[in-house]
């Protein structure tokens, strides 16, 4: 049995293959004009790595800002449902999943059995999400990749008061022209992140284990901030954190397979 899951977010669009509850191919890449466009040519890609095509896709979900914009999906499911599912395929004992996407930032409280029983998100402000630490990025005139590097070279800890992007972005163009070293102002940055996540993943109540799914997942930082101020330990997933939510949408996509149902 071969399904697919399609992510197409608000930075980049993900796909997912799975054959027999295996992972055949995990492509990600970034948006193009329209959310179709993205959903097809990052499909296009995963299927050639796996040698396949889209007439051998049995079932394929759809998530994430554009999902609905998915034309070979046979439905579309919430990115809540398809980071907690992609979560727990990938580690069964998970209990909170944290994901920080490019424009909103979701906590997830699962029972034993997988399921969601409370979830918290933050959707109506650049705060805590993945546009924010892009902005910092730039302004600092590092990579996005290096931003969580900056903090294990601190020397000085900065605290930006503000984490609203528009006046943190101000803070941060005061202290470099202060003199203030990138790598303290960066950790400033990660910690700040770190801050609006917990009042997040307080209003859920954090539960052991925990993981961290999207893009931001990847700054050791904001990982390091968060352990250090919810006093937990960030479980490490043994896959890309940025295409969980398309691996989720796969495993469900199987699910209703093995159920009897069509794409």
């Amino acid at each position: 049995m071969i399904v697919a899951g399609c992510d197409v977010g608000s930075l980049t669009a993900k796909a997912v293959i799975l054959g027999d509850d295996r992972v055949l191919a995990v492509r990600i890449g970034k948006v193009k004009s329209r959310p179709e466009i993205s959903a097809r040519e990052i499909m296009e890609e995963a299927l050639k790595d796996a040698g396949l095509q889209m007439k051998d896709i049995e079932c394929s979900i759809g998530t994430g800002y554009g999902g609905k914009q998915v034309p070979f999906a046979g439905d579309t499911v919430s990115e809540i449902a398809c980071h907690a599912r992609g979560a727990l395929w990938l580690l069964p004992s998970v209990r909170t999943v944290i994901d920080i996407g490019g424009q909103d930032c979701k906590v997830m409280k699962l029972d034993r059995d997988g399921r969601i029983v409370k979830f918290a998100t933050n959707d109506k402000c650049a705060a805590g999400t993945g546009r924010f630490m892009e902005v910092m990025a730039r302004v600092l005139n590092v990579g996005l990749d290096e931003l969580g590097d900056l903090s294990g070279r601190a020397k000085k800890q900065l605290n930006l008061a503000s984490t609203c992007t528009v006046w943190a972005q101000a803070e941060v163009i005061q202290k470099i022209n202060e003199g203030e070293r990138v790598e303290d102002i960066g950790c400033a940055v990660n910690n700040a992140m770190a801050n609006r996540i917990v009042i997040l993943a307080n209003t859920v109540g954090v539960e052991n284990d925990v993981c961290m799914t999207g893009g931001v997942s990847k700054n050791k930082g904001v990982v390091k901030g968060l352990e250090r101020l919810l006093d937990i330990r960030v479980k490490k997933l043994r896959f890309d954190p940025q295409a969980v939510g398309a691996l989720g949408a796969a495993v469900i996509a199987g699910e209703r397979r093995k159920g009897g149902g069509e794409q």
